[in-house]
């Protein structure tokens, strides 16, 4: 809202627009510095690394690649009609499309696949298949025959069978963009691979702009598989020696292994159009992809995935021999972790002094009934538990070498994770020739540009993975690969070669990746990617790009386009936790008018609430809601209040009694009973948002005669989504854990943040039916299509000047990822800043796309008049140079919806 004095400075001429460009771009120029130190410190023995995680450990520098070798079956190919298959999709999506209409229907999506391809898989969704083929792993020693030596002393491994088979689909777009899809061959007689694996195709992707390529020309040097392209009536026949000098070519540009390159290996699906064209070379055995450009003659390709022997799918397996037989190993690993929950229980006796624990804090520390809390113990980080990063393991490893510990049981702390499916971690590696600038793979405190975290001799800049599982990581430290808030498996090349290209690892698990620089003949360097995620399959999305207008737009197409905000949202918003009272906020607002300091937006955290429970008003502090709202409305300022996801268990409390009723919450490991985890409220149960039905529930709920003191200018802030559980493994939920369709919280873990915003978005339309208002929402947890439901903060950080350095490269790497209504506290949430540190945080963050002043109860008030008069008008000469960018800041906006490409770059 801006005040009455400044309004007449609003317009944007060209010269300022000039302006300011120059200043947003000079957000980039911290993105590489060095950060300083600060005096944060996470309590590390809270969260994983990758020792510490048995399917990263297990397959990290290559350690497990003896177990995999694929190979293309020949006789399984098949080249779909692409014509047949697109009309049969596009009938469907037009059933589901007719059921979508109004502003809603921009937050959700409609396109569905084949009636066949659904009965086989119904999860997947978007443009049918054009090939497929089987996989099968030819190594001859095998993870599932390694598991059974290793777990079944008493199988007679004679009688069973370790063909490890899986399903390859690849799903060709018109924009270019190519979908590789790799799946476990369904088994009718099995237990275990009866039924698909669960996958999130309409819960992320954008199926109503996902737009299947209609003309697709396949040649093959394998004389079978070229036989059967030739009788495929939808593809165009190639003269055999046209064939054969096509694949060679591409063959040389890819500087494929002589070991591979042989003349029956190959497979070159080329799409698109005359203008534009792209060509797809699949190697046999060993199974790789490489993309090219169709429409360039010479040069490298632009992305090559599993050319480097790191693919893997470890494929759902029996444990009954192991369990029905007398297996010394069994006996030893279940007595090693029988000791240590023992020792473990002993411990925690111990380690509390025989005090009542009443709760835990947001560090995971116990509070104690007679006030006190636990203080943190510092331990001594293990040798053994450290992952020296020596870069590839290319020695060869002797059977016994092999890692098979916690496989079908993982022990972290005092939790354990009872991983009733056994490993099903599945893996693969990128490489992006002639490219060493990455950048993507949101959030990490760390640069925009991805830096190596493996290589060969052992250097690299990080002896971790970076590491994506949303977490709550309290006082979170910078120049990491800590896992923070919220993830996207996104990650983008720019390179003078090759241009721009990108790839979208769609695996919502928990996932670890590698980034390392390899050198080439000829002094150029290949950047490789290890993606290494615990569950899931393997769904991999080559953007090709060209530019990077041509990859958002790609982008924008498969994950969703960032809808236009309201223009109040552009402005600044004030916040602490908490204002007190009525009073407190009335103070607050006359102060903003009295010095002509514009602002936007007051909001109110947990405490406006009764007694944390969510939709709520504190009837002795807030007695008045509406009348509150009405006055600030009045001037044209909105509000915000926090709704969290953890619902308070009191059978007194209307939202926990209906959603117990309705049986709306997430289960625990048996299925039977409603979780019950710790967070602000105290003991809560968190609601299941992968099912329709809670999500419609939840939307319900912020309806005016439900949600009761609510106004059309309140809006919302959703925090704690990672989903944050104060006594959880990692301060989130078990992963064993159940959803209410029997689907394992590990499988959905990173979605869950995005699932909540975009409940609650849909909530605030659906209050204000037939009228076009749009929503804003906060929210710190985040994935793939986050940035459809609104804005994204960098959550819990704090008032040093290390942090305020490393906002502009956080924030552009979420920029790299297309979300782009993003921000950082002004000031630092946890601490307290000078007059120095507040005036040049405020000058930064008013060139930041979401731009909001925000302080821990702990923190001195700093209102911006609390810094002195001379500090004030610094600050708001801040705010005012935002507002009078106002109109530019909607524009770009609207441009970014539009083409896809990010707000902040």
């Amino acid at each position: 809202m801006m005040s009455r004095h400044h309004r007449s400075s609003s317009i944007c001429g060209g010269a300022l627009i000039a302006r300011a460009t120059t200043i947003l771009a000079l957000c980039a120029i911290v993105s590489t510095a060095i950060f300083l130190p600060v005096a944060m410190a996470v309590d590390r023995t809270k969260f994983r690394t990758c020792q510490q995680t048995s399917f990263c450990r297990r397959h990290r520098h290559g350690k497990s690649k003896r177990l995999y070798d694929y190979k293309l079956v020949s006789e399984s190919v098949q080249l779909h009609n692409v014509k047949d298959a697109v009309a049969n999709a596009a009938a469907s999506s037009a059933a589901v499309a007719s059921e979508k209409r109004g502003l809603l229907s921009k937050f959700l999506g409609g396109y569905s696949s084949s009636e066949t391809e659904q009965l086989e898989d119904p999860f997947v969704r978007g443009p049918p298949a054009i090939f497929t083929a089987k996989l099968v792993n030819v190594a001859p020693l095998t993870s599932t025959k390694l598991t059974a030596q290793t777990y079944g002393d008493g199988c007679d491994l004679s009688k069973m069978s370790f063909e490890e088979e899986l399903q390859l689909s690849v799903h060709l777009h018109e924009d270019g963009v190519a979908r590789i899809r790799i799946k476990e061959v369904m088994e009718e007689d099995s237990s275990v691979r009866s039924t698909p694996r669960w996958t999130s195709d309409e819960l992320v992707l954008n199926e109503d702009e996902m737009v299947a390529v209609e003309e697709v020309q396949a040649i093959s040097t394998n004389p079978a598989i070229q036989e059967k392209f030739d009788e495929s009536e939808s593809n165009n026949k190639m003269p055999t020696v046209e064939v054969k000098n096509s694949v060679s070519s591409l063959i040389k540009r890819a500087n494929v292994d002589s070991a591979s390159n042989n003349d029956d290996n190959f497979i070159v699906l080329t799409y698109g159009s005359n203008e534009e064209q792209w060509k797809l070379m699949i190697q046999i055995q060993p199974f790789a992809v490489y993309m090219f450009r169709g429409n360039e003659e010479d040069g490298p390709p632009i992305i090559a995935a599993g050319t480097n022997g790191l693919t893997h799918f470890e494929v759902r397996r029996s444990k009954e021999c192991s369990t029905t037989t007398t297996s010394t190993v069994n006996q030893i690993e279940d007595k090693t972790i029988m000791n240590d929950v023992a020792a473990d229980t002993n411990e925690d006796v111990d380690r509390h002094g025989g005090k009542e624990v009443v709760g835990y804090w947001e560090d995971g520390l116990a509070i104690y009934a007679d006030g006190s809390r636990e203080e943190r113990k510092e331990v001594a980080e293990e040798e053994d538990e450290v992952d020296k990063g020596e870069g590839r393991e290319e020695r060869r490893l002797e059977e016994e070498e092999f890692d098979t510990k916690d496989m079908w049981e993982e022990k972290f702390g005092d939790h354990i994770d009872s991983k009733p499916y056994g490993p099903m971690s599945v893996g693969m590696e990128l490489t992006f020739p002639s490219s060493t600038h990455l950048f993507g793979l949101p959030e990490h405190a760390s640069s925009t540009q991805l830096k190596t975290t493996a290589g060969m001799d052992g250097h690299h800049y990080y002896k971790e993975p970076y590491r994506l599982y949303n977490l709550d990581v309290f006082e979170y430290e910078l120049d990491e690969t800590m896992a923070l808030y919220g993830h996207i498996p996104l990650v983008v090349s720019q390179s003078v070669k090759t241009g721009t290209a990108g790839a979208f690892w769609f695996n919502p698990t928990e996932t670890f990746v590698d980034i390392e620089e390899t050198p080439q003949a000829g002094g150029d360097m290949d950047s490789r990617t290890h993606f290494m995620s615990e569950s899931g399959i393997v769904d991999l999305f080559l953007l090709p790009g060209s530019d990077p207008a041509s990859l958002y737009g790609q982008y924008a197409r498969l994950t969703g386009r960032m809808q236009l905000p309201p223009i109040f949202s552009l402005g600044y918003h004030q916040c602490r936790w908490n204002y007190r009272d009525e009073a407190d906020v009335y103070f607050v607002h006359s102060k903003f008018e009295e010095l002509d300091y514009p602002y936007d937006v007051l909001w109110l955290d947990i405490e406006h609430t009764d007694g944390k429970r969510y939709f709520t008003w504190d009837d002795k502090t807030f007695p008045n809601p509406i009348e509150m709202q009405n006055k600030l409305g009045a001037t044209g300022r909105r509000m915000v209040t926090i709704i969290d996801p953890h619902i308070k268990r009191d059978n007194q409390y209307y939202i926990h009694k209906e959603a117990t009723a309705r049986g709306l919450y997430v289960k625990d490991k048996s299925g039977n009973k409603d979780y019950d985890g710790w967070c602000w409220p105290g003991s809560s149960s968190y609601l299941d948002f992968t099912v329709e039905k809670v999500r419609n529930w939840w939307a319900d709920q912020f309806n005016y005669d439900k949600y009761k003191g609510s106004t059309p200018t309140l809006f919302t802030w959703n925090d704690m989504n990672e989903p944050s559980v104060f006594n959880g493994p990692e301060v989130s939920m078990q992963k064993d854990l159940l959803n209410l369709n029997n689907v394992e919280h590990r499988e959905w873990h990173n979605l869950y943040g995005m699932l909540f915003q975009r409940s609650t978005a849909e909530g605030l339309i659906q209050r204000n039916e037939g009228a076009n208002v749009r929503p804003f929402v906060l929210s710190r947890s985040f994935f793939a299509g986050s940035q459809r439901y609104g804005a994204i903060w960098t959550g819990d950080n704090a008032a040093e000047w290390s942090h305020l350095q490393i906002a502009s490269p956080m924030l552009l790497g979420l920029n790299v990822a297309a979300l782009s209504f993003v921000g950082a506290d002004v000031g630092g949430f946890f601490g307290n800043c000078d007059a120095e540190l507040i005036t040049r945080w405020m000058q930064a963050a008013a060139y930041q796309p979401f731009f909001r002043g925000h302080a821990h109860h702990d923190s001195k008030r700093r209102e911006p008049w609390m810094f002195g008069d001379e500090t004030m008008v610094r600050l708001r000469h801040a705010a005012m140079a935002r507002y009078a960018l106002l109109p530019f800041w909607y524009t770009i906006f609207w441009q970014a919806g539009v083409s896809g490409m990010p707000v902040m770059r």
